[in-house]
């Protein structure tokens, strides 16, 4: 499989600006009105305190954080004892607060493209390099934690 140069803040940014460009450019339908909006608000910051966390304790560890590079650590503690891939679910979550805030129904396809391709490009890839990495360490802890939730 050839290197991905993606990193996860790129996907942030491009289905943040993407979300945003199809709700004020196909206002298809409103589904979700003021103040039920405010919920897509509280998600969306919601979903990054997990990247924010991680991402400090990474830089304190000293692994990295973009997933085209090789894994320096296993971590199994924290967010990762729920979720293997926390950081895109935090991704996802905040995604999904910016479709509510917005509330038109164009706005949901952008978290469900971007759970597709995550599924499909960057999480085979990371499992793939972190089996690589770290081997049975990393198969036993595969067994124990979901991908997801």
């Amino acid at each position: 499989m050839k290197e991905l140069k993606i990193d996860i803040a790129d996907y942030f940014l491009i289905f943040i600006i993407i979300g945003g460009f199809l709700h004020f450019l196909f206002p298809i339908r409103q589904i979700i009105f003021y103040p039920l909006t405010l919920i897509g608000l509280f998600l969306f910051f919601i979903g990054w305190i997990p990247n924010v966390c991680i991402g400090i304790y990474f830089r304190k560890i000293g692994t990295s954080i973009p997933s085209h590079k090789m894994p320096k650590k296993l971590i199994t503690s924290g967010y990762f004892r729920f979720s293997r891939n926390p950081v895109y679910l935090g991704i996802f979550v905040s995604l999904l607060g910016e479709a509510i805030f917005l509330g038109s129904i164009v706005t949901f396809i952008v978290p469900v493209l971007f759970f597709i391709l995550v599924s499909i490009f960057n999480v085979p890839f990371e499992e793939k390099n972190l089996e690589k990495q770290f081997g049975k360490k990393y198969q036993d802890y595969k067994k124990k934690v979901r991908r997801w939730i």
